[in-house]
């Protein structure tokens, strides 16, 4: 089963969306949530990655196999997707702020850009580039051209503070109204925000409310890699861990990445697990408010990634 996340930090979370929509410039968020809804009408699409015990994606689900609870109450499946070919829809969120600038961070960061890239089918699949230091910048607009789109990383110098938060919020408003089947943020970072106003729990919810999984890579040293899990299993309060949360919330993931043999392996298994998502629909309730999505599957010792929530109405 997948683990639950903590009540009181997911409602501070979901109550934290909901004042910054209301109190601060965001107010666009509920507005470009409720309009991705409209386009479905009444139904409420779920990437979910399955795997069994040991790690490995599972296969051959139907929707007889799910279970999936909307505020605690059982939803049937509607439809289910389990195909490997359907469209790609990827935002590459690139951080260019100047502590990428910091040993071979940007140059991972590329391995790992050109990697997923290689993976991608140029007839049917999209991708577009943003990248942020204190502002959100488009580098290229979604194509299906690869080569476009590894021009538009060839050559940056990072610069200035980090708006993590801020930049993966607008992106993810982005690509809500993408064609793609499956879509997700590859969000590319060393983890360290200085400069944003919105939240990770804000962003979390943004994001899982269009159902937009954010993939984080994080480019960082072995050793701050220990110090985070270590803080982590206490319950400390660090970057890596809101980004954590932030991966584990949409129904993503955070890899780290400390060496060119682990930035080329985590570009292969992103593009990996996305193929092999299961996409659900459920009908959508009509109440305007958020909505706590649990999604499980009947296999024993299976565990499911999927979006936490979405806004109703």
């Amino acid at each position: 089963m997948r683990t639950s996340i903590p009540r009181t930090r997911f409602l501070a979370g979901a109550l934290a969306i909901v004042e910054a929509t209301v109190a601060s410039p965001h107010a666009q968020v509920l507005d470009a949530t409720r309009q991705t809804f409209k386009s479905t009408v009444d139904l409420v699409s779920i990437q979910a990655s399955v795997r069994d015990a040991r790690g490995r994606s599972l296969a051959g689900l139907t929707a007889a196999d799910f279970e999936v609870r909307d505020n605690g109450q059982l939803r049937p499946v509607l439809s289910l997707r389990a195909d490997q070919h359907s469209p790609l829809s990827l935002a590459f969120l690139v951080d260019t702020s100047g502590s990428m600038a910091v040993g071979p961070k940007m140059e991972m960061t590329r391995r790992v850009f050109n990697g997923v890239l290689s993976e991608l089918h140029e007839v049917d699949d999209e991708a577009g580039l943003f990248t942020f230091d204190s502002l959100l910048r488009e580098r290229q607009a979604f194509t299906g051209d690869v080569d476009k789109l590894r021009r538009a990383l060839a050559d940056f110098r990072p610069f200035g503070t980090t708006s993590l938060y801020d930049a993966t919020a607008s992106t993810a408003r982005r690509l809500a109204d993408r064609s793609g089947a499956r879509k997700a943020i590859v969000l590319l970072t060393d983890g360290i925000d200085t400069s944003s106003n919105m939240t990770a729990g804000e962003v979390s919810g943004l994001a899982s409310s269009i159902d937009v999984p954010v993939y984080v890579i994080a480019t960082v040293p072995s050793i701050d890699q220990r110090h985070i899990v270590e803080a982590t299993a206490r319950g400390d309060r660090s970057g890596a861990a809101d980004l954590r949360d932030l991966a584990e919330w949409t129904g993503g993931r955070l890899v780290f990445a400390s060496s060119f043999g682990e930035a080329t392996m985590a570009a292969a298994n992103l593009v990996a697990e996305l193929r092999q998502q299961y996409v659900l629909a459920i009908e959508s309730a009509g109440a305007r408010e958020w909505r706590r999505l649990d999604v499980r599957v009947t296999r024993r010792a299976a565990t499911v990634k999927a979006r936490s929530g979405y806004f109703g109405g």
